[in-house]
Order: structure tokens, then sequence, then C-alpha cells
């Protein structure tokens, strides 16, 4: 069930939203358990292995998720400080082309998103319930501050899911093996 109400976030964000089952906070402290443990458990040989062409590799997708959950908190900053400044539309495909992601370790990208959770819980623990209600438009849609940390945490599993049905499948094991 979503505690959030439909004014408080924009439809785009809708099935991040929902793949946030109970407290998101908890949600949230869990998966810097369960998603460090996760990325261990792909071998490093995969992390360039994309399912067709024109998709992002394995490590494209692990840093989407960070560089989101970076932009997503520092929106949850400006607007958790009154800061009323519309700010600008989030370029994925953009982030993801110049981010050289493969030229990365899964190691690394495992270190990153533990330091980088831990810091974004530290800084959504001290929003109060003012805060966390507060509103501002971000690519041109108003959302919350509290709506920003479900999409986090329902974002990060919407691409764990994918990671997991079309990219980490038997079949992709046979593919690596074969080649």
């Amino acid at each position: 069930m979503n505690p959030l109400k439909s004014d408080e976030y924009p439809a785009i964000y809708s099935d991040y939203i929902e793949n946030v089952v109970g407290s998101v906070m908890e949600e949230l402290y869990e998966q810097i358990e369960t998603f460090p443990e996760f990325i261990r458990s792909i071998s490093e040989d995969l992390g360039d292995y994309t399912y067709a062409e024109g998709k992002w590799t394995i490590k494209e997708v692990l840093c989407h998720i960070l560089d989101t959950e970076r932009v997503m908190a520092y929106r949850a900053l400006r607007f958790a400080r009154n800061d009323m400044t519309e700010l600008a539309p989030f370029e994925q495909d953009e982030f993801v082309q110049n981010g050289r992601h493969n030229e990365r370790s899964l190691e690394s990208i495992e270190e990153e998103f533990i330091y980088l959770r831990k810091a974004n819980l530290v800084l959504f623990n001290t929003f109060n319930e003012t805060e966390l209600e507060r509103k501002g438009m971000a690519s041109g849609r108003l959302i919350t501050v509290k709506a920003f940390l479900y999409v986090i945490a329902g974002h990060l599993t919407h691409h764990r899911i994918i990671l997991k049905e079309r990219y980490l499948n038997n079949e992709t094991e046979m593919q690596i093996t074969l080649t």
C-alpha cells in the first residue's frame, strides 16, 4: 500500500514508488545491506555485458542507480531547505554516455554505493515531517521531499529486477561461457 498521496508526486514515478513495501526508511536501510551483496554476486567479467545492442551494460545500469540516487537526494535537500527554485531535468542517457562506467570495477561501484547511501541516510534522518512534506518543481513536475525517498528506494528495486531478469539469467551465463 502506497502511503503517499497522489498530489505528492508525478505519475511518472508511480512504478518506483509502488516498489516500496512498508517503511521507506526501513527499505533504504535494508538496501544498504542487500544491494552490495547483489553487486558482489556478479562476476567482474559480466560487468561489461549487455543483453541487446544499444542497451546499457551491467556497470552502466549500476552507475545509473548511483547517479539517480545522487540527483534525487540533491533535489530532496534543496526542497527540504525550502529552496523553491525549479530544478532542471536529469538527462540519464547523457549521464551514462559521459560517465566512463565501463572503466570501473564492480568493487568500486559497490563501495561508492555504500558511501553514498550512508551519507544520504544521515541526511534523510535529519528531515522532520514539515521538511518531508515540502514540495518543489523538478523536471517541470511538483514533488515532495518524502516522495524522493520513495523514488530512490523504488528505482533501485526496479533496476535490480531488470538486472536479474534481462542480464543475469541462465541464458546469460550460457552465452558468456560459449563466447
